[in-house]
């Protein structure tokens, strides 16, 4: 695999970005690792109604230390009511694709309807996006593939039946195989609806399931990158919500396995 095509997911390293310093000092060893680009998620010194680093000195920093902005993950709720907004903020760091972390709890609590609902609701907002030249995406966890009513429909088949064609999928390998799927048959379902995807690992340690850095773990890598690649994936966002070590040690080790895989 090119690394040319590997992210950081900010989220990894959120205990290190409450600040401009540690903003800073992050990008820095991220790109010292050697990605080329990162996701903006949960990065408390831009959050807020006056934020300790804007925007504009975001990009700056991006840009001072090589680093493309290729994701975020925002709000629903600032998607779909300061949507004008959100497509400023895109445009100043560069980036066309935005994803969101799941369904709102007001959809999320009523179940298949919830669902439904959202994937209606989701159309114009969508649809004002990419007239704008940003993609937008769902992210999933493991409790998307609930199977609810008859037959094995869940929560994520609604989301891809119903959600439209600008609803694309932000697939984490890590929980659809938690959940039990096949992520290879997951990932060829969505042929040519993930521009961005997450990858981590799976390990055991003290007979638990754990988070591990892409390589480490158990995952079958060796079937699920050339499926990626298949399925026209253009960047793989590496992410470890939890680590047992250094998180940037973990990303390190990630950017090694992931580089040293031959495309197939």
């Amino acid at each position: 695999m090119s690394s040319d095509k590997l992210a950081v997911q900010m989220y990894t390293v959120r205990e290190f970005l409450k600040n401009e310093r540690d903003l800073a000092e992050s990008l820095a060893k991220i790109s010292a690792i050697g990605y080329p680009a990162v996701q903006l998620s949960a990065v408390a010194a831009m959050n807020g109604d006056n934020p300790e680093v804007s925007v504009t000195q975001a990009k700056k920093m991006l840009d001072d230390n090589g680093l493309k902005c290729i994701a975020t993950h925002r709000g629903w709720d600032n998607l779909a009511q300061r949507t004008d907004e959100e497509i400023d903020f895109h445009r100043t760091l560069e980036c066309d694709f935005v994803a969101i972390g799941g369904v709102p709890q007001s959809y999320a609590g009523k179940g298949a309807e919830g669902y439904e609902q959202f994937a209606h609701d989701a159309v114009p907002v969508l649809e004002k996006l990419k007239a704008a030249g940003i993609r937008f995406g769902y992210h999933n966890h493991a409790h998307e593939f609930e199977r609810v009513g008859s037959g094995r429909r869940s929560l994520y088949d609604i989301l891809l039946e119903q959600g439209g064609p600008n609803m694309l999928m932000e697939i984490d390998i890590y929980w659809v195989q938690h959940a039990g799927l096949d992520p290879v048959r997951v990932v060829e379902r969505c042929h040519g609806r993930m521009p961005v995807i997450h990858l981590k690992d799976k390990e055991v340690a003290n007979r638990e399931p754990v988070m591990a850095p892409i390589g480490e773990g158990n995952l079958d890598w060796e079937r699920i990158l050339p499926a990626c690649a298949t399925a026209g994936v253009e960047w793989y966002a590496v992410e470890q919500d939890n680590y047992r070590r250094d998180p940037f040690d973990c990303l390190k080790s990630s950017f090694e396995f992931l580089s040293a895989q031959k495309e197939k």
